[in-house]
């Protein structure tokens, strides 16, 4: 097998071992939380009867070994289990508002890096000039903002002042498309210009490492320009560090997603989760937080993956 199979391997075997163990200490913290799923769906002048019939519903009654087995190996099928309070499946609900959530957090993503690459480059590149210390200078003040202050001031902006865009709701793509890019505009700003400024910071850094190598002084000295030997022999090697920080955004960002789809009233992942927790519909929000970290992971190994395709050096560590 070669180095970079036996890595790869080695690495799924990680994050398959980290599911297990997650999946192990999200049931084993919902099982440990307060109140009663049954007494909560039936109210509280519910007979002992009717709590005991909705506990065999439920499956509660069983001892919790066998109710984590019952949960975890319907997982990999979709099937998160009965909601304890509408008693509708729960798998179909969370497939629908994870498509609303991939939507905002992917579109986010792309507008985060297709500003973030050539800020964080043009910063770099004339970092002692007025130009590259004016990016610098924005992408602090980026940091500095929440994403749901973010919101809030586009929405004051473009939605209550110029009226360009809605201030919030959703519309599926196929029923309306003009109406759904309008929705998803300020939303996807809100998320994808604070992750910018960050990325934008981390682009420069990664730049700025390379440019004071040996290789990149030795391309300079044979006459090509800066932006030219960059592009040419300095971009794959700045690329390493910053794909790493592109994975802990993605994973910042779906977990954005859950206050930004509350300011923009989206029905997405986010709001699934908090309509849970105000519900105390545990398992409903076992199955969303499951669901969530099992993403972060995912995006995990594939960083490690790519980081281990752009750097040899680590395909026989």
């Amino acid at each position: 097998m070669s180095p970079l199979l036996r890595n790869a391997a080695s690495r799924l075997a990680v994050f398959f071992a980290s599911i297990v163990i997650a999946s192990i200490l999200i049931f084993a913290f919902m099982s440990i939380l307060p109140g009663d799923p049954a007494r909560v769906a039936l109210g509280v002048n519910a007979s002992p009867e009717a709590v005991r019939a909705l506990h065999a519903q439920f499956g509660t009654d069983r001892p919790l070994p066998v109710q984590y087995l019952h949960w975890v190996t319907g997982l990999p099928r979709g099937d998160f289990g009965t909601s304890y309070v509408s008693q509708a499946t729960i798998g179909p609900q969370i497939a629908d508002r994870l498509l609303v959530t991939l939507w905002l957090v992917i579109t986010a993503m792309i507008v985060s890096i297709f500003i973030a690459v050539p800020l964080g480059i043009l910063a770099a590149l004339r970092h002692r000039r007025m130009s590259g210390l004016a990016v610098s200078g924005l992408s602090q003040v980026g940091i500095a903002i929440p994403g749901f202050v973010a919101g809030i001031g586009l929405i004051y902006v473009f939605a209550v002042k110029l009226r360009l865009f809605p201030s919030g709701g959703w519309t599926p793509p196929a029923e309306d498309p003009p109406a759904f890019l309008k929705q998803l505009v300020l939303p996807v700003l809100s998320l994808g210009l604070v992750q910018a400024a960050i990325l934008t910071r981390y682009v420069r850094s990664a730049v700025l490492d390379v440019l004071q190598e040996d290789y990149i002084r030795t391309a300079l000295a044979k006459g090509l320009g800066s932006f030219r030997t960059l592009v040419r022999h300095g971009l794959r090697n700045a690329a390493i560090p910053v794909v790493t920080v592109l994975g802990l955004q993605l994973t910042t960002l779906l977990i954005g997603a859950v206050v930004i789809e509350r300011v923009f009233v989206i029905p997405g992942l986010g709001s699934l989760l908090l309509d849970g927790v105000a519900n105390r519909d545990l398992l409903l929000v076992q199955g969303v937080v499951m669901l969530l970290v099992v993403a972060a992971l995912l995006i995990n190994f594939v960083v490690d993956l790519l980081y281990t395709i752009l750097d040899p050096r680590l395909r026989g560590a």
